[in-house]
């Protein structure tokens, strides 16, 4: 029987062998970072070096970073410190930005995924002033790039401030926070193969911030808790490999090879956003007429590990709300399930992921058949 393929990065990424060793390392240093004698500032030193790498994967100042732990965490903080006042949500955003204000207003995105910049600029130029705006920089279920530089832009130019939820976009895309004007970011370690439990929320406009959780100092009064320090050092090992930006001219390739063998061996499937601007790692694709949980289970039973919608939402599967803003067809969203690669994926996962597609399309697809045509193994 062969081992497992994990096709689900966008869930969480594995663990990375520098991220451990500097995870191992760390556990050495067992002490409370807030303490002022030697032993204290050992690990005090562990985490500010860390707050310069996590720093730069953003082009953030060190002193913009605050370690959370993890993107729900960052994401509630940045929302539920807003000023009172209005504040816009995309349609598209995680869960956390849409549970962190429920009474937000939810703007409209094109049939490509991509925020509607006319609504959004309708929506700003209207009586009631906004405080915030939080649009991510790119999706989770479609990876769909959303044009953050516009969207900033657009926020100043009305006076109000813009959080972007970077998870999916880190390592995957170059990112700037300085020179695209916003008030905040949030990124989680293990989407980059850090570990989980640990994130930040990178904050480049204080003045009116107020903390989520409260108690110590910790964190220049930001957040309180004693930090991770383990999980902090792993995160910024895995932020000092995502910094190099070395992957996505890796997996752009495999992607494109997925959706083409897929495409190719099973014509009934869609791949969902294609012509859209995307991360090299994700593709969506649905089989009309099944539903994505029968296809995650068909799928994991063939050895292949992908996602329905927002791995978040896992156990409670439903209509993807992303889906559904972008218009897609009840019976495609239906089927829809995430793709999503990373650094241990090569060409033998590709190819033997769409034999898998295939034989699973066989079984499931109304009135379909075939031969259950194969792909040569890749060696």
């Amino acid at each position: 029987m062969q081992e497992p393929t994990y096709l689900d990065y966008n869930a969480g990424a594995p663990l990375k062998p520098a991220a451990r060793a500097a995870m191992v390392e760390a556990l050495a240093v067992t002490c409370n970072p807030s303490s002022v004698h030697a032993f204290g500032r050992a690990a005090r030193r562990i985490i500010e070096a860390a707050r310069r790498d996590v720093a730069v994967l953003l082009n953030a100042p060190p002193s913009a970073v605050i370690f959370t732990s993890g993107a729900t965490e960052a994401n509630n903080a940045a929302l539920k410190a807003a000023a009172p006042g209005r504040v816009l949500v995309s349609a598209i955003e995680h869960l956390s930005i849409l549970a962190a204000v429920p009474q937000a207003q939810r703007l409209p995105v094109l049939p490509s995924g991509v925020i509607d910049l006319a609504a959004l600029e309708d929506v700003l130029a209207g009586p009631e002033p906004a405080e915030l705006v939080a649009v991510m920089a790119v999706n989770n279920e479609t990876g769909v790039i959303q044009p953050i530089a516009a969207v900033a832009a657009l926020a100043r130019r009305f006076g109000a401030r813009l959080h972007v939820d970077a998870v999916q976009a880190a390592g995957r895309i170059p990112l700037d926070a300085q020179h695209l004007g916003v008030a905040s970011m949030s990124l989680s370690a293990h989407k980059l193969g850090g570990p989980q439990g640990a994130g930040a929320l990178v904050l480049l406009d204080d003045a009116r911030f107020r903390p989520l959780i409260k108690g110590g100092g910790q964190e220049r009064s930001r957040r309180a808790g004693t930090e991770n320090v383990a999980a902090i050092a792993g995160f910024a090992a895995a932020a000092r490999e995502a910094a190099r930006l070395e992957e996505p001219a890796l997996l752009a390739p495999l992607r494109d090879r997925l959706e083409s063998l897929v495409t190719a061996l099973v014509p009934e499937t869609v791949v969902i956003a294609a012509a859209s601007p995307r991360v090299a790692n994700t593709a969506c694709l649905s089989l009309p007429g099944v539903r994505a949980e029968t296809l995650v289970i068909a799928l994991d039973l063939e050895g292949y590990a992908v996602s329905a919608g927002a791995a978040c939402s896992s156990g409670k599967v439903k209509a993807s709300d992303v889906l559904q803003a972008m218009g897609v067809a009840p019976q495609v969203a239906a089927g829809a399930v995430r793709v999503s690669l990373g650094w241990t994926t090569d060409g033998a996962a590709v190819d033997g992921f769409a034999n898998a597609w295939e034989r699973v399309a066989a079984r499931l697809v109304p009135h379909r058949g075939g031969d259950d045509a194969r792909l040569p193994t890749a060696g």
